[in-house]
């Protein structure tokens, strides 16, 4: 039976520009290429969760425009479920705009929608069937009831700990079992950009799994009282947008299928990696035969 994965959180159509470099100062720029694509944490893990073969859908909010029909076709044509998908009457689509190097580094600007209502569902029965959960901290009460959803079934639940208020953060994690901030949002929560510290002070006020993912770096995991760092493979990234997203997704999966964390984290490092090998948006996820070589051959 197929594992299943229940995102919540947001989605954003991403227009990214590709430059030789990212401008130091304000000015004119030509851009090698353009492309529009599918983006935003809960999103982009539902994606992710569907190429490397699980079962994948997502809650979030959209508003009725020509931006979220784009969203929209695009989730299902990636095989995520849209039945979670509330589409609000008069609200914006949160949209982004990012600018991409020749290493993949970027500068990210994200308008997060307006109009998209606080109180909208998040159907029951999906998570019925799910191995797993995921949200971020972009719906705060969406977030909390695919939590308590999925507590109620004794489910994994994976918070992607971007960048948010503190007390948003703090928030959210105690309803998570598994909490696995960005470096920045890591930065957020424990007001030290030493992300060794910063997990350590994680730690001392909230429960179960903990880490932080830190790029070309790898990531560092609280077990058993300490920190377990977990490096990343070397690859010449293309584009590091989302690559964040498709951590915890991979990661999450590997939940739903049972895996132990240290497994669960191998298998989200590589398909992180190579997202970041890639490139190209959605249409850039790595399948499961790619990440499984990866793993074989090791790092």
């Amino acid at each position: 039976m197929t594992a299943r994965v229940v995102c919540a959180g947001i989605g954003v159509l991403d227009q990214v520009w590709e430059l030789p470099a990212l401008p130091s100062a304000p000015g004119k720029y030509i851009a090698a290429g353009l492309r529009v694509t599918g983006g935003g944490m809960a999103a982009t893990a539902a994606v992710a969760v569907a190429a490397l073969g699980g079962g994948s859908a997502w809650c979030g909010r959209l508003g009725a425009d020509a931006a979220g029909d784009t969203l929209l076709a695009a989730l299902g044509r990636h095989g995520v479920a849209v039945s979670g998908i509330t589409v609000a009457p008069g609200g914006r689509t949160p949209t982004s705009g990012v600018l991409v190097d020749g290493e993949g580094e970027r500068i990210l600007a994200v308008f997060p929608g307006a109009g998209l209502p606080e109180d909208a569902p998040v159907p029951p029965d999906l998570v019925a069937e799910a191995g797993a959960v995921l949200a971020d901290p972009r719906w705060v009460s969406g977030a909390e009831r695919l939590f308590a959803i999925a507590a109620a079934q004794g489910l994994p639940r994976v918070l992607d700990a971007d960048i948010a208020a503190p007390e948003t953060l703090r928030r959210l994690a105690r309803h998570a079992d598994h909490v696995v901030f960005s470096q920045r949002g890591l930065v957020d929560l424990a007001g030290t950009d030493d992300p060794r510290r910063g997990l350590a002070l994680a730690a001392a006020e909230l429960r179960g799994t903990l880490a932080v993912t830190l790029g070309a770096a790898g990531s560092l995991w609280w077990r058993e009282g300490g920190i377990v760092p977990l490096p990343a493979p070397r690859v010449a990234a293309r584009d590091t947008t989302g690559c964040g997203d498709v951590f915890h997704g991979a990661y999450a999966l590997a939940l739903a299928e049972g895996a132990a964390v240290e497994q669960a984290a191998r298998f989200a490092t590589a398909a992180a990696a190579l997202k970041a090998e890639r490139g190209e948006g959605w249409a850039g996820m790595p399948g499961r035969a790619e990440v499984d070589a990866l793993l074989a051959r090791g790092w």
